[in-house]
Parts: C-alpha cells; sequence; structure tokens
C-alpha cells in the first residue's frame, strides 16, 4: 500500500510482530473501500505529483496506475464542461501550491466520457513542519451529477414534445430583449394556438390528441430551424421566440410558412386528421416593456387572429388593447345583465308549409345595452360559454319561454336553443322537469334545439342525455344541419323529432344551376323515411318559399313570415293562427341565365370587353376591366338584337349591376341549330370574347 499504509499505522507501544496483522487489516479494509467504487484515496508529493493513486481510478482513466503516478495531479482534471463552462481546475491548482487543506471541491476528470469528483484533501508536515505533499480521498459524483442535469432538463422542456417548457420561453424571451436593447435591434415572438385540436381530442382520444401535439412540434421546428426558440406552454398553444427577426414581410411568411406547415393532413393510427393555427405575433420596442407586456400583447393578437376566422396570423396593434378593454367591460356587464333585465327574449314564427298556419315560435335572446344599445348573440353568447354564465343565462331563457308559450292555445310549441355547454350539464334533465313543472307547459310543447357540435365528444354522456330528455316526453331539433360535423349516423343514432334545414341551402336554391335543391331535396327525403320533420330556416322571397313546399319540407321559417317579435306580438299572432301575408310584396323574381357571355361595353366614347353574368329581361351583372360609376348610361353588345341600354344601379370594384331600358328577349341567347344545308356562319370576333375567358 506504500505510503497510503504508512499513514494509516500507528506508533503505538506494540511489538512490530502484533503491529503487522493490524496494519494489514487496515490495507485490506482500504482494498475493499477502494473496490466498492464509492470512493478512492490519492497522495501526491511536495511538487504537485502524484505518489499514490487508487487502482481503480487510474484503470478508470484508460491508464495503469504506473502511468498516472509522478504526473501532476491536475493532468488528470478537465478544464471544461460539456456546455463550455469552467470547472474547478484552477481552484485544485491553487490549493495544491498554497499548501491550503480543501475539501468537497467538485471536478471533472479528463476523459473522453462525462466523470465528475468531489475531492478532499490536507497537506503533510513533518514534526518540524516541513511540507511534503497532499494526501486525501475522493468520491464519484457522476451519478448525482447525471441526476441534477436530468432534473435541470426536465425543468426546462416540455416532456410530451421535448420542446423548451414555458420557464425556458420566458428566459429565452427575455434574453432576446436584452440582446435587441444592446444591439439595438428589435425581437420577435409568435404566439400560437391550435385550431380543432379538441375535436381531435374528443374524437379519437387523448392519446391520439397527444401523438398530434408531437407531430405539431417537428413541424413547427422544421419551419423555424436555427431563426428562433420554439417551445409548448401547455395544452394546444405553443410560442416561438425569434431574437433577430422584427422585418414585417419575413415575419409574416413565416407565420404563414408555419400555417400552412401544420395545416397539411395528419395521419394518426391510419386515421387523416386536419387542424389548422393561429397566430398572434408581436415584436419588442426600444422602451421599458417586459416580456410579460410582449406575452400580453401577442395574446391579444392572437384573439384577434382567431375572431378573423382563424387559420390566419395577425399582428399586434395599440388599439387591440382598446379593444380588449371593451371585451372586459362587455364581460362585467354581461355579468349583472340578467339582474338588470337586461336580457329579453323575441320569438320568431314557425309555420306550416301548406297552410301557413303558425305552429310554433323559436325563442331568440336579445340584449338591450343601457350604453351601446343592442348587442348581438353572435357577440355576447360566446363570451357568456367562456365566462361561465351560459349555463345561468340558458336557464333563465328556458324559464321565460316556457312560461310565456303556457300563455299560447295549446298547440303551439315553443323552440329553445341549447348550447354545446349547457348539453354537458348533467343537471339539465332535472331543470328541464322543474321547469315545466313550474310553469304548467306541457312536454310535448317545448323543443330543444341542439347543434352537431355536442356530438364532437362521441362519449357515453351525449346518448344518455338524449335518452334522458326524450324519456321526459320534449322534442328534439337538430339545428342548422349540414353545416358542421354533417353525419347521417346522428340520424341513425338519434330520435330527433325534426331537423332544420340552414338558411344557406335555402338561399339561391332557386338558382336552376345550383346544388341547393338536390340537397334539401336529398334531406326531405331522408327525414321523412326517418318520420322527422322538415324546417326550412331563412326563407325570403316568394320563390324560394314555392321551391321549399314543392320539394316537401313540413315547416317555413324566415322574414317572409315574420321577423323576431316581443312576447306581446307573439301572443297575438299565436291566438290568431295565421299571418296575414301580402302576396304582391314578394313578386316572383323573373327568370335568369346563369351562363357567361361575352359582351362589348360602350362606354363615354370607349368600346371596351365585358362578360354578363344573371341575365334577365330586366338587368345583368356586368363584369369589367375599369370601375363603372353608380348612375352611368352605357350600351351593351351581347346578342344579335345590336345595342341594348342600360343604367347602373350599383357596383362593387369592377363589377356593376345594370337595369336595361326595355325589356330583353332571353330567346335571343338561346342557340339554334343551322340547317345541315347551309354553310356555317362564323360568329364576329366580338362575340368570341376579348380574349380573358379563361385567365
Amino acid at each position: 500500500m506504500g505510503s497510503i499504509g504508512r499513514m494509516l499505522r500507528s506508533g503505538g507501544n506494540s511489538p512490530a510482530e502484533e503491529s503487522r496483522p493490524q496494519t494489514s487489516r487496515a490495507e485490506g479494509l482500504i482494498k475493499e473501500f477502494e473496490n466498492s467504487e464509492k470512493g478512492w484515496f490519492w497522495e501526491t508529493k511536495k511538487d504537485g505529483t502524484l505518489a499514490y493513486i487508487s487502482e481503480s481510478v487510474a484503470r478508470a482513466l484508460g491508464r495503469e496506475p504506473d502511468d498516472v503516478v509522478g504526473r501532476p495531479f491536475t493532468d488528470l482534471i478537465s478544464t471544461d464542461t460539456a456546455d463550455g463552462s469552467a470547472t474547478s481546475e484552477r481552484t485544485l491548482g491553487f490549493y495544491l501550491s498554497s499548501h491550503v487543506a480543501f475539501q468537497d471541491l467538485v471536478v471533472r476528470a479528463k476523459t473522453k466520457t462525462e466523470v465528475w469528483w468531489s475531492i478532499t484533501g490536507r497537506p503533510i508536515h513533518d514534526d518540524i513542519g516541513r511540507f511534503f505533499g497532499f494526501r486525501g480521498f475522493a468520491s464519484d459524483l457522476t451519478k448525482i451529477r447525471q441526476s441534477e442535469v436530468e432534473l435541470d432538463k426536465l425543468a426546462r422542456q416540455d416532456a410530451l414534445t421535448g420542446l423548451a417548457n414555458r420557464q425556458a420561453l420566458r428566459r429565452a424571451l427575455d434574453d432576446a430583449m436584452v440582446g435587441s436593447v444592446r444591439r439595438k435591434h428589435r425581437c420577435s415572438m409568435f404566439l400560437l394556438d391550435l385550431d380543432r385540436f379538441k375535436a381531435v381530442n374528443d374524437t379519437l382520444g387523448h392519446p391520439a390528441g397527444d401523438t398530434l401535439l408531437r407531430l405539431v412540434a417537428l413541424r413547427l421546428q422544421d419551419v423555424i430551424g436555427k431563426s428562433g426558440q420554439v417551445g409548448r406552454l401547455g395544452g394546444d398553444e405553443f410560442e416561438v421566440v425569434l431574437p433577430s427577426i422584427s422585418d414585417k414581410k419575413e415575419l409574416s411568411n413565416l407565420a404563414q410558412g408555419i400555417i400552412d406547415s401544420l395545416s397539411r393532413p395528419y395521419t394518426i393510427n391510419g386515421t387523416a386528421v386536419s387542424i389548422g393555427a393561429s397566430v398572434g405575433i408581436v415584436t419588442s420596442d426600444y422602451d421599458d416593456r417586459t416580456s410579460d407586456d410582449l406575452m400580453r400583447d401577442a395574446d391579444l393578437a392572437l384573439y384577434a387572429a382567431k375572431a378573423a376566422g382563424k387559420g390566419c396570423f395577425r399582428f399586434f396593434a395599440p388599439d387591440m388593447h382598446e379593444a380588449a378593454r371593451q371585451r372586459q367591460l362587455m364581460e362585467s356587464d354581461l355579468r349583472v345583465a340578467l339582474e338588470k333585465e337586461q336580457l329579453w327574449l323575441a320569438y320568431q314564427p314557425c309555420v306550416d308549409a301548406t297552410s301557413e298556419a303558425v305552429t310554433g315560435f323559436e325563442a331568440l335572446i336579445r340584449w338591450n345595452h343601457p350604453e351601446h344599445g343592442p348587442v348581438s348573440p353572435v357577440e355576447f353568447i360566446p363570451l357568456a360559454e367562456e365566462i361561465g354564465l351560459i349555463n345561468e343565462i340558458g336557464e333563465w331563457v328556458l324559464r321565460t319561454a316556457c312560461a310565456e308559450a303556457a300563455t299560447w292555445p295549446q298547440h303551439v310549441t315553443v323552440a329553445v336553443n341549447l348550447s354545446p355547454i349547457q348539453f354537458k350539464s348533467h343537471a339539465l334533465p332535472t331543470l328541464v322537469r322543474m321547469v315545466l313543472s313550474d310553469t304548467q307547459l306541457p312536454a310535448k310543447r317545448l323543443e330543444l334545439e341542439i347543434t352537431e357540435g355536442v356530438f364532437l365528444s362521441n362519449d357515453d354522456h351525449v346518448h344518455d342525455m338524449i335518452a334522458s330528455l326524450k324519456a321526459i316526453g320534449v322534442k328534439l331539433a337538430l339545428d342548422d344541419f349540414g353545416t358542421g360535423y354533417s353525419s347521417l349516423s346522428y340520424l341513425q343514432r338519434v330520435p330527433f323529432d325534426k331537423i332544420k334545414v340552414d338558411r344557406s341551402f335555402v338561399t339561391g336554391a332557386s338558382d336552376p344551376q345550383g346544388r341547393n335543391a338536390a340537397l334539401i331535396r336529398a334531406m326531405v327525403g331522408l327525414a321523412s323515411d326517418l318520420n322527422m320533420q322538415t324546417t326550412a330556416e331563412g326563407v325570403e322571397t316568394q320563390d324560394e318559399l314555392a321551391l321549399v313546399r314543392s320539394l316537401g319540407c313540413s315547416l317555413v321559417q324566415g322574414y317572409i313570415f315574420g321577423r323576431p317579435m316581443p312576447s306581446e306580438e307573439a301572443r297575438e299572432l299565436a291566438s290568431k293562427g295565421a299571418i296575414d301575408r301580402p302576396v304582391e310584396k314578394y313578386p316572383p323574381r323573373e327568370p335568369r341565365m346563369r351562363i357567361i357571355r361575352a359582351a362589348l361595353l360602350h362606354f363615354h366614347g370607349q368600346v371596351k370587353g365585358a362578360r354578363l353574368r344573371n341575365i334577365s329581361s330586366g338587368g345583368a351583372l356586368v363584369e369589367c376591366r375599369e370601375e363603372v360609376p353608380v348612375g352611368a348610361l352605357v350600351q351593351l353588345d351581347f346578342a344579335a338584337g345590336g345595342l341594348i341600354d342600360a343604367e347602373v344601379r350599383w357596383t362593387n370594384g369592377t363589377q356593376f349591376g345594370c337595369q336595361f331600358k326595355e325589356k330583353f328577349n332571353l330567346k335571343l341567347l338561346q342557340p339554334t341549330k343551322s340547317p345541315s344545308n347551309q354553310p356555317t356562319v362564323m360568329a364576329p370576333d366580338y362575340l368570341k370574347g376579348d380574349g380573358t375567358e379563361g385567365k
């Protein structure tokens, strides 16, 4: 054991032959300790070279003990760590040269793999104080150090995606802002939110949602590359810190690249999944804004992007603060709107398509703000859902509508819309029973309208809720059919009493070139086979009414039979039973030809190429390369009848609608066959168009 053995031998009075077994026992204990890899011993000469080192340590360094002994102890210590930070090597050298004792000095070994030691040592002096070197021991800290590194990594990394987490993003944003001030160069950040992610979670399950988030993380990193730090804040919200990019065009291209990349379909467990992304963008300024300020502004920009229809990006603008303030005020006002009786119900009639007798009313909520006047439900209903007021407001609507319907004739029903959030409440069936009991309204006179959004969760609760409501005896209607995540399986599994054909199908259904009529016919036929009624929503004109009647719709709802009205008017109409509708107010529209027709436009002595659409005997829609003012008198040459005088009645850019001065004969536009024995006559060049077709 050399000097280490001598270090452990005592100078007692025991005879030499009695001290040898004791020394041998001590050397054995030392060897056993070193072999346990819990620690090892070392000794240096007065010049700092090693006089002894444990064999296990020498071999861990890839050397034999004899190769290590005689070399400076500091040669075994690395000067850098894996992350480039300095170690304690200089401090160790200082202690060895200054003959000062030290304890638990953490150093990294000079090895290919990362090895860490904790070293303790004290100087050796003889009886008269002469320095002979150092003796000490060390322990291996590698596993502890690796655990610390791993914990630090976990503290900075999102466990699901491997991206930077909220804390790491905060540090990255702080560093970017400090750097931007120092370099006089603005930094930027993106805040991202995935569109339709919740639908994936609800339909395919959370494991699929986790897989989707990991795929999104990979695509984000591909788009951003080395331009910035990508991280996940939580849920489906991501952040990108861009330390050196502030150009608006460059940021716009990058944001659009993110949206395009994330919107490409994904394949998860064999299922194709499509989502989108909305992006809020904010750029730092050379002022006293903090990272918290930037996060707040980016959140406002993201909110604006989502309000604009999602799938887009928006830059932060100072006026967004005012919009956010107004929204916060609206939230505060909405919380007290009920108790201050600012909310009220309007009732829109629903009539029998054949007899035009009033069969029921749909209750529609309205808000008269004391300062801002009427507030659209499109604005305050999503806000009520977001702040948790929708159940309270929904109960008030249900109770008020049922109480009003109890005053109507027994055959007239009332329809109440349910929010998907209300539908999730387990207390809904109990609430419906209680309201019907309190208002003395028969269950068969209450119709609950739900949208296809309630089926996105695709769980047992939905079917249990429907069964519970049907057991009460109320009617169920599927609202806005055909506009959402439509599935015929809904109609197969759910015993609806009625489906409501959305107004987007009714509008334009009379167009002979369109497909809306065929779609409505298919919906009506399907509903009829399933013993369901169909309500055509949004009927406004006489030709639309005639069409939905001919297609077999059971009920009609729309402005042609009345706008939403106060309860007093609804009560009077319910008692009357029918609407006095002046038919002449809704004259049938003239036939129109939807073909595109090339023409020449004569205006101010100039002749321009043009195209005509929606041609009737009274006018047409004209497309021209240049704008023409309202009231302008023009001449059109598009048929064998020669020049046709017309007046511009409205404009929209390079499109305008014109009214013919005299009634035009549409038969002139119908193609005629040339006799087979006659030569084909070539049409003039101007009738072939101006060369812009198809461009």
